[in-house]
Formats: structure tokens, sequence, C-alpha cells
């Protein structure tokens, strides 16, 4: 167990660093908007529109981690979790610096590239519980995992609204001195949880390669280790393309500005880590991994919907809470049932791919959404991503049957 907690330490802190930085990227953006050369050959092929330009941003991040979230999940499980998620803190800083001096798109762009290169460590620390929980045990890890990430979400943007009075540079730096602290914690106190990490090629079991686990995934769509991926990658795509155009329908709508979105995010991270802290252990003995994760379905569906047509700011916070609530019901319960199905050994492997279709996923969400936000109108695409989730649950009927009552028991940390 304090391998867990100080593996949530560093999760939590790593959260709010970033969390200090991402609600603030629309804005930058928006005032970067009109000028400099990337700009007008974006603009050139009609690509130069708000939701456009913050969407290609978001999914800067999405594409750079798809790239590298395999290759990471594959190094984890050859030479460690703990080296690799030291690059990732160290990719973070580095990040925040960027953003700090972002005067040009460019700079926002890079940015989110170098960020989002070691963001594919997110399968790593996945990995990282599975190894040091009960197989019966992850769901409920990775949801309190998740609510240490959550509590960042709370917390990191009010320091980001905060970080504003110093100037533009504030929030970028503080974040980044956030960072720096994080790393010197992990390296100070996280331990190593791979047991084969470290040893002779010859005493490692074969790990296969990341190409030939992602073609298993599109050609044996039955297998219940390719439909978990399946329902992670749409239902991340679906969550990203909201949270990407999020702040342009605030300010629209509701007059939300840049000093105040923080607050909305305050909100939206006080309910996942409450649930996943207090509720996601208990749920998921009632109603057991797969019955939950398609609770949270509807319920993440029933938010994004409710979300293009509340008419005002209490409705709207009624159909925000139906977000959080989907994403903890269904992320941790997805991930959970992952961890179970496949060989102790390719954990990592099999984590980084799910990145990778999460991925995938933050990629055409974020696209389409900057598309129909700025073409088919500001609500649309909440309620497209409502019909994915819901056609979505499909994939999770009877998965239950093809996941290991008892799996072999992993050493509890």
């Amino acid at each position: 167990m304090g391998r867990l907690v100080i593996l949530m330490v560093t999760a939590f802190v790593d959260m709010m660093g970033g969390l200090i930085v991402f609600p603030l990227v629309p804005f930058y953006a928006k005032r970067l908007i009109g000028h400099g050369p990337l700009w007008n050959a974006l603009d050139s092929v009609g690509l130069g529109g708000e939701g456009a330009v913050v969407s290609l941003i978001v999914m800067t991040f999405s594409v750079a981690q798809l790239m590298s979230a395999p290759y990471w999940g594959r190094f984890s499980d050859k030479f460690g979790r703990r080296p690799a998620l030291m690059v990732g803190l160290v990719s973070s800083a580095a990040a925040y610096v960027v953003f700090a001096f972002a005067g040009s798109l460019e700079l926002l762009f890079l940015c989110r590239v170098v960020q989002g290169a070691g963001g594919g460590t997110v399968g790593v620390i996945q990995a990282y519980v599975a190894d040091a929980t009960k197989p019966e045990d992850r769901a409920k890890a990775l949801g309190w995992l998740s609510a240490a990430t959550n509590a960042g979400v709370a917390i990191g943007p009010v320091i980001g609204s905060w970080a504003m009075t110093l100037g533009s540079t504030g929030p970028g730096m503080v974040a980044a001195g956030i960072s720096a602290v994080n790393m010197a914690f992990c390296w100070r106190y996280l331990a190593e949880s791979n047991e084969h990490a470290g040893k002779h090629a010859s005493e490692r079991p074969v790990v296969r390669r990341s190409p030939e686990v992602m073609r298993r995934v599109l050609t044996h769509g039955r297998e219940s280790a390719s439909r978990l991926i399946w329902i992670y990658g749409i239902t991340m795509g679906s969550f990203q393309g909201m949270t990407t155009i999020l702040a342009l329908f605030l300010a629209f709508k509701f007059a939300v500005t840049e000093h105040t979105i923080g607050y909305f995010f305050t909100y939206v991270g006080l309910i996942s880590f409450v649930t996943r802290a207090v509720f996601l252990g208990k749920l998921v003995d009632w109603f057991g991994e797969a019955r939950l994760s398609r609770i949270g379905m509807v319920f993440l569906a029933t938010g994004l919907a409710g979300m293009a047509v509340s008419p005002t700011i209490p409705i709207l916070a009624v159909a925000v809470a139906c977000v959080p609530l989907g994403a903890a019901f269904t992320f941790p319960c997805v991930t959970g049932m992952l961890s179970r199905v496949v060989p102790s050994h390719e954990r990592g492997l099999y984590m980084g791919v799910q990145q990778t279709f999460g991925g995938v996923g933050r990629v055409i969400g974020p696209l389409y959404a900057g598309f129909a936000y700025d073409h088919l109108g500001h609500g649309v695409p909440f309620i497209t991503g409502a019909v994915v989730v819901l056609l979505t649950i499909s994939l999770t009927f009877g998965i239950e049957h093809g996941i290991p009552p008892n799996a072999p028991k992993v050493k509890a940390a």
C-alpha cells in the first residue's frame, strides 16, 4: 500500500501542474490567433477559426502521446516503471517553461508536443498500479489513483487563476516549479514495482512488440482485451472532444473568462475526487466492473447531451456533474478489467496500447469537435459525443464472461 500512496502523491502533484496550464490554453491561443506564419498557413486551408485552432493545439498533445505511449509501456516492461515515469515528469516541466514564454502559436504547439511525448507514460502509471495490487482490487486502486489526479484537477486551476496575477509567464513557471519538486519526491521515494525490470534478456519473459499487439486489437475485435481497448479509445475521444471546446462554449454561452474558468474545473475535480475516493470501491463491489462501466457510460452521455441544451448555469451544473461521475465509473473499471485479461509481463505494453487508442480518440474527438463548433453549431459536439458513447455500450455486453474471476494473485504493496 505504501508504494501506491507514493504514486498517488506523485500523480496528484503532476496533474495539479498540468491543470494550472491546461484551462488557460484556449485563452492564450485566442490572443495569438491572427498573427504569425503558422496561423497564416492554417487560415489558408480553412483552419483559422477559434475552435479549429484550439482543437489542433489539444490534438497535438494527443498525437505525441499516442505515438510514444506503446513504446513507453514496452520500455517499462523491460527496464522498469520508475525510469519511464521520471522521463514523463521531466517532459512536463520542460513543457511548462515553454508555455510560460509562448508568445506565438508555434510555441504553444511545441509546448503540447513536449508534454504529450512525456504524457505517453500514463499507461506506465496504470501498469504500476496493477503491479502493486491484487487483481480483484485493481479497479478500486485505479479509482484511488484517479481520485488523487482529480484532486489535482480541483486545485490546479485555482492556482492557475492566482498565478495569472504574476503576469502571463506566471502559470507556466509556477507549474514548472511544482513539477521540479515532484521530480525530486519521485526520485527519492518511488520504488520500482516491475519484478522483471533489469533482468538479463534470457531471464525475462518474451514481450511482444507494440505493432503486433495493435494489429491483434484491430483484427481480433471480439477478444476481451480488444473490446476493452476499443471502449476506452472511443469513450475517451468523446470525452476529450468535449473538453477541447468547453472553454470556448462556456465563454460564448455563459461569459466565462480566463479568470473564472478555473472555478469550473475545480467543481468538476471535486466531484471526481469524492466519487473515486469515497464511492467507487463500494460500487465496484456491488455492481462489478463490467456493469458499473455501463452505468458510467450512461452518465457520461447524459452529461454531454445536457451541457449542450442547458439554458441556465444551475441546470448546466447538474449536467456537468454527470460527466465526472461517468468518467469515474467508466475508465478505472475498463482499465482494471484490461489488467486482468493480459499477461503480467506484458501489462505495460497493453496499457500503452490502450493509451495509443485513447490517443487516437483524443485526435479524432478534438478535430471533429473544433470543426462542428465552428461550422455545425456550438452544441453539436456535445450531442455527437453523447450518441457515440451510448452506441459504445454495446461493446460491453457479455464482456464479464471473458474476465477471469480469480486471476492469479499479484504481490500486494
